[in-house]
């Protein structure tokens, strides 16, 4: 029986099954964010400059956003157009150009937020709150560990 959650535990790789629930989470999100006329990956770069609360250079969010500086150059233009950023000289170094969320970026964020956590929550809904705090923690010491050179120790 394939199907079985213990044939889903044995025959498929822990790789296999983040990408399946980062396609899963994309997919929802991409459903949910559509009325409001946002992809996913735009989403994700207007709560990056949201979450840092500064000036962000394209090349810092789109390190930030996982996206290539390609990707990034592309989805600025789009966000420019509908106004939810903004893009300025940098009042520490003139040379840069910086990216800002405006008020209505923030504004179509606040209209997702709740289905956002919504959406989180539904996918947590399986797991006790203990469960839930030790995938946060085990993702974050995953990332950590990718996030250090091959073969490096932990910090």
């Amino acid at each position: 029986m394939p199907d079985s959650p213990r044939a889903a535990q044995s025959d498929t790789t822990l790789l296999y099954l983040v990408k399946r629930v980062e396609l899963a989470v994309r997919s929802r999100l991409d459903e949910l964010l559509r009325p409001g006329g946002l992809t996913t990956l735009q989403y994700t770069a207007l709560t990056v400059l949201q979450r840092h609360q500064a000036s962000l250079t394209s090349a810092q969010l789109a390190r930030n956003s996982f996206v290539t500086a390609q990707t990034m150059a592309d989805m600025v233009s789009a966000l420019l157009d509908r106004r939810l950023i903004e893009r300025n000289r940098d009042p520490a170094d003139r040379r840069r150009l910086v990216l800002t969320l405006t008020a209505g970026g923030e504004a179509l964020l606040s209209q997702f937020r709740r289905p956002v956590e919504e959406l989180e929550a539904q996918m947590l809904s399986g797991l006790t709150p203990e469960q839930a705090a030790e995938l946060r923690a085990s993702l974050l010491l995953c990332r950590a560990a990718l996030e250090r050179p091959a073969g490096g120790a932990p910090e």
